[in-house]
């Protein structure tokens, strides 16, 4: 099963950003993700066994202990690589973006004893809000902002994806509450 570590923002926030990104000009030039799917992915695993799920969520456990919750802000519109040659539309985190990379940086902690490997990327913590249609999407205007948003993050939830109808449906298979 395909898995990741992930914090959904309130639906307020993700609706809110769904309509923002929809606003956008460069909008048409990407498959936009559904309001509920919107996360921010702390950790992907990828295809992880049935049997390697106990292992998985043991070595999670820690988390509810390391952290408290903190407040994070939504920052600014971008794109993956860059914004000429986009393939990911996103949505950055301003404030509470190293509280992000702390939780990341302990989860990567937790998970490579148990058989994980780490991240060679840096992580960079933002919202997936669309992906491009073809290789000539562009973020027109990057500078555009974002509605002033904020959530709390009290913790991270391990998620399935399973792939159904040309989708993906997510499944929360555990919560860890700071």
């Amino acid at each position: 099963m395909r898995t990741f570590v992930a914090v959904f923002p309130p639906s307020e926030v993700r609706e809110t950003l769904s309509h923002a990104a929809r606003d956008l000009p460069a909008s048409k030039d990407f498959r936009l993700i559904v309001p509920e799917k919107l996360h921010l992915t702390l950790k992907f695993l990828g295809e992880v066994a049935e049997d390697d799920l106990a292992r998985l969520r043991q070595a999670l456990g820690p988390l509810r202990d390391r952290h408290e919750p903190f407040e994070v802000s939504i920052a600014g519109f971008g794109a993956f690589p860059s914004e000429r040659r986009a393939r990911i539309l996103w949505a950055g985190i301003g404030e509470g973006s190293e509280s992000l990379r702390v939780v990341a940086r302990n989860i990567e902690d937790l998970l490579e004893p148990a058989g994980f490997d780490r991240e060679k990327r840096p992580y960079v913590p933002h919202l997936t809000l669309g992906r491009a249609r073809d290789r000539r999407a562009k973020l027109d205007d990057p500078d555009v902002s974002p509605p002033a948003l904020r959530f709390t993050v009290s913790g991270v939830d391990l998620v399935q994806s399973v792939p159904e109808a040309g989708s993906v449906i997510y499944s929360v298979r555990k919560t860890y509450p700071f």
